[in-house]
């Protein structure tokens, strides 16, 4: 029976027989072969009788050489393993020629990898990021059930924009001789849905119509912008978390999102011991390299560990205006962003070092000006402020922005209007607050920035699979 090679690294049955297969991570001495199979960061050490293996197969254990072995697991006398395996039989399952093969055991740029993102797996970062990414996935399952929400597949192809900012991606099967309005515009009734639709920027509208019948749900699937940004922050698409809650305020919405996260968090850290391990030792080294006053105050575990331990400090959006108007980098002109008014947007630069420099926690910003956030958001009694949150963690500014739902049919229709939005098309959203309105609330958790932060690697393409970006959509 075929064992993984975690399993046999836990293994304490010596002398017994085993059967793996795997890579070549490393063949030295023309007898020590590292295979790896992906079920751990840990390579287990297959030590090889050279003298009586076929000299045509000792040729052909290459790095990236996928092979099965048989042999017997001892205590290991070497150092950095407690067992290995003494082979008695090896077999090459697919030979990799050392002269093409790019992955080989040495340093690689990251922006190596990604041209050969179909090959980095192979690496001990990437495997290690794509384990916890595959974890941390688990854990937002697992969070959500224990706590009685229900999952809900919002459709991909939608034609509402919930974000309002219009940067979406266009679903059609017109092409260039496509029929057109006497005005010119394009004849859309005649497109394979009816009407103008495009890629999904967010399943909240949707979500929300589950949430008024199933009192709290969540989406957790690909959603889409075309923004044109090569910033480290962005990508076309990316997987978001939205929760959705029925008889929930603000208050309560903060709540759920603080304690969402520190679960998440806690249950990699419990069960990616190895791999955060590994990614700590590479963050340190990574900031090592950088300026002393870029470089940051904790390291990854530190950083992880802060989020879990502290309770993250509840700050309206005026209180944090005050503070960093006063603050030194404000009034020495350090920030790229000076804040001089109130009803700024706030930049990454502000919100951290609200959470890094002021506070020394994370924080929860509320009551943001209405003019800066988007239409669904309840208006306050200031006829100022709505009732929008976000959530701000160390080394990566905002990672959840969430708001209560303006759930009054006139208040909302007035905003719909206000900001010139066709209200035919979103009849349905506007129909939850004629039949059995209530107050709920809910936020959106962007899933690539939240495995950012969990293995501090420092570009967002780094932690989804095949990013796409702009001029960019290979493999």
């Amino acid at each position: 029976m075929q064992q993984s090679v975690i399993e046999l690294l836990q293994s304490k049955q010596f002398t017994q027989q085993v059967a793996l297969k795997g890579w070549v991570r490393t063949f030295r001495a023309n007898r020590f072969i590292a295979i790896n199979d992906g079920s751990t960061i840990h390579n287990i050490q297959c030590v090889v009788d050279f003298e009586n293996t076929d000299e045509e197969i000792l040729k052909r254990i290459t790095t990236g050489a996928a092979v099965s072995i048989k042999g017997t697991l001892v205590e290991s006398l070497g150092k950095g393993q407690s067992v290995e395996v003494q082979v008695e039989s090896i077999e090459i399952l697919g030979d990799s020629n050392p002269e093409e093969y790019p992955i080989q055991p040495k340093k690689h740029s990251l922006e190596f990898l990604r041209e050969n993102a179909h090959l980095r797996i192979r690496t001990n970062t990437f495997s290690a990021v794509m384990r916890i990414r595959a974890i941390l996935s688990f854990a937002v399952h697992k969070y959500f059930t224990e706590n009685g929400f229900f999952n809900f597949h919002a459709p991909i192809i939608t034609g509402s924009d919930a974000e309002g900012a219009g940067e979406m991606f266009k679903v059609t099967t017109l092409g260039a001789n496509a029929p057109k309005n006497e005005d010119g515009s394009i004849d859309y009734k005649q497109d394979f849905f009816g009407k103008e639709t495009n890629l999904t920027v967010s399943g909240q509208l949707e979500a929300e119509t589950y949430a008024m019948g199933l009192s709290k749900v969540y989406t957790f699937g690909p959603t889409f912008r075309a923004e044109n940004s090569n910033t480290t922050r962005h990508l076309a698409e990316f997987w978001m978390i939205e929760p959705e809650m029925a008889f929930c305020d603000l208050d309560g919405n903060m709540d759920v999102a603080e304690d969402f996260i520190k679960y998440v968090i806690r249950y990699a850290l419990e069960h990616c011991k190895d791999d955060l391990a590994f990614l700590n030792d590479r963050f340190v080294k990574e900031e090592q390299n950088k300026p002393a006053q870029e470089r940051s105050d904790m390291s990854l575990l530190e950083k992880l560990n802060f989020v879990v331990d502290n309770n993250f400090k509840r700050v309206s959006y005026t209180e944090a205006i005050e503070i960093l108007r006063n603050c030194k980098p404000n009034q020495k002109k350090k920030f790229q962003y000076i804040i001089n008014e109130w009803g700024a947007d706030l930049q990454s630069e502000h919100e951290r070092f609200l959470v890094e420099k002021h506070f020394k926690c994370p924080v929860i910003l509320f009551d943001y000006p209405a003019n800066i956030k988007a239409f669904y958001m309840r208006l306050n009694e200031d006829k100022k402020t709505v009732r929008a949150m976000d959530v701000l963690f160390p080394g990566i500014g905002e990672i959840v922005g969430g708001s209560q739902r303006e759930e009054r049919l006139d208040v909302l229709k007035e905003k719909i209007k206000a900001l010139h939005i066709d209200e035919k098309e979103l009849w349905w959203y506007l129909d939850l607050r004629k039949f059995g309105t209530a107050v709920h609330s809910g936020f959106g958790l962007g899933f690539e920035r939240l495995v950012q932060f969990t293995t501090g690697m420092s570009n967002i393409r780094d932690v989804i699979p095949y990013p796409r970006t702009p001029q960019n959509a290979e493999f």
